[in-house]
């Protein structure tokens, strides 16, 4: 069996379909069947089973396409970080992250490791969710991806950075705009912009509900955090979101401005996390590894 066999296998166990693999390879459906035989050859057993429309892997097939995964991405990165041990100050730094986490979150950092490291480039790839983030790191080549932290993922560490409280984002003229803080139950009746439905953030908040007893209800959604602001900063309803870097929360007897935004802490939810996801924190290059620390709380 050879590395291709497996990248190969890996690839047709993900998409379900020999001949979506051998599109994306740009061979033909043959070609992928044989790096399958192969490996079943090799094993003994049984990999696949052959449907009308794609195929099913069997246990034996999960196997070991788990020990192939982990494996496959152990050897990536070590090649790479080969690779950029020898090209010293002149290699780079792949990132994933969501729409708005470098504004929010790393800016500073940006600047700070352009300065210490000007010979490295900085690539980012903006993904959806960290679901897309996890998939992505899994994927490719990418070093970072900077996530909300959730359950354990196969083949991915999370590693936590800072802990966000939740707030109620409301406009300057709300009747809530001056309180100090909010109890969840004064969301009870109130329609909500929602955060993207699929993402971690708001399974975190349902939790954070449902342990109280709390039902949220909601009248429009959003792909973002800062759009769900910025649509609670219009007036054009109230949200909760997680307290990003950079804006003011409201303090007892003293409210912060966001130009025309309040936000008023939830004590009583748990903080949302958030940090980085790799493979293998030992494994990143040093350069990698540099950025990573170089954005702190």
């Amino acid at each position: 069996m050879t590395l291709e066999d497996l990248r190969v296998f890996v690839a047709v166990c993900r998409a379900g379909s020999l001949s979506a693999v051998a599109r994306e390879l740009g061979c033909s459906q043959s070609a992928v069947s044989q790096h399958v035989k192969r490996l079943e050859r090799e094993t003994g057993v049984s990999l696949l089973e052959r449907q009308p429309r794609g195929v099913t892997v069997t246990q034996a097939g999960w196997v070991l396409e788990a020990a192939a995964t982990e494996g496959l991405a152990g050897l990536d990165l070590a090649l790479r970080r080969l690779r950029e041990l020898a090209d010293g100050e002149r290699g780079s730094v792949r990132v994933a992250t969501g729409a708005t986490t470098v504004r929010h979150f790393m800016a500073d950092a940006v600047v700070a490791f352009r300065r210490r490291h000007p010979e490295v480039n900085l690539e980012f790839r903006t993904e959806s969710s960290s679901r897309a983030c996890f998939d992505a790191l899994t994927d490719s080549e990418l070093d970072l991806a900077w996530v909300t932290l959730g359950p354990p993922v196969r083949g991915i560490e999370q590693r936590p950075v800072v802990d966000l409280p939740w707030v109620l984002a409301v406009r300057a003229d709300d009747p809530l705009a001056d309180r100090p803080y909010a109890d969840v139950q004064d969301l009870t009746g109130l329609r909500l912009i929602r955060l993207p439905p699929n993402s971690t953030s708001a399974a975190h908040l349902d939790a954070c509900c449902a342990e109280l007893g709390i039902r949220l209800g909601f009248d429009t959604s959003v792909a973002d955090w800062d759009t769900a602001l910025l649509l609670a900063e219009l007036g054009l309803g109230r949200a909760v979101v997680p307290a990003l870097p950079g804006l003011r929360i409201n303090g007892p007897g003293s409210p912060a401005a966001n130009g025309d935004l309040r936000l008023i802490p939830l004590p009583a939810l748990r903080p949302l996390t958030v940090g980085w996801a790799v493979r293998r924190w030992d494994a990143l290059s040093p350069l990698a590894r540099a950025f990573a620390e170089t954005v702190a709380p």
